[in-house]
């Protein structure tokens, strides 16, 4: 399931891009991993609008790194620090080892969840 539409998604970029079906079904588990604890009305509608402008944002991100969501984007082509160089392009391949643009939730994206009261949640069991 994802959280946007193509045309939502036209809203944030000027021109979405080719595979944008692809990167919002991508960006919506992404979204869904930042909500594993939170607890939440997914009717209502200002949570809907947050689950889809978190979304967005996260597809705006990987657009402006040039990341397609995978998560295998190469992490550097040539890193200059002092006198040391790191040069070739280093791919991901592994969990959590993709460019920082693909291996969690865009800032934006985390700020407009947050900004709904949608993190921060510690785990919750309930009574019966």
């Amino acid at each position: 399931m994802t959280y946007a539409t193509v045309d939502d998604l036209a809203a944030y970029l000027s021109t979405p891009p080719t595979n944008a079906h692809l990167l919002l079904t991508r960006a919506s588990r992404v979204v869904d991993q930042a909500l594993l604890c939170a607890v939440y009305d997914p009717d209502d509608a200002a949570v809907q609008t947050a689950l889809r402008d978190a979304t967005c944002e996260q597809v705006a991100a990987w657009a402006t790194a040039g990341e397609d969501g995978s998560g295998v984007t190469p992490i550097y082509s040539t890193v200059t620090i002092g006198s040391v160089t790191l040069g070739g392009r280093s791919s991901g391949g592994g969990t959590n080892s993709g460019s920082a643009a693909s291996s969690g939730l865009a800032p934006q994206a985390y700020a407009v969840l947050q900004a709904a009261g949608l993190t921060g949640h510690a785990p919750q069991t309930w009574s019966c």
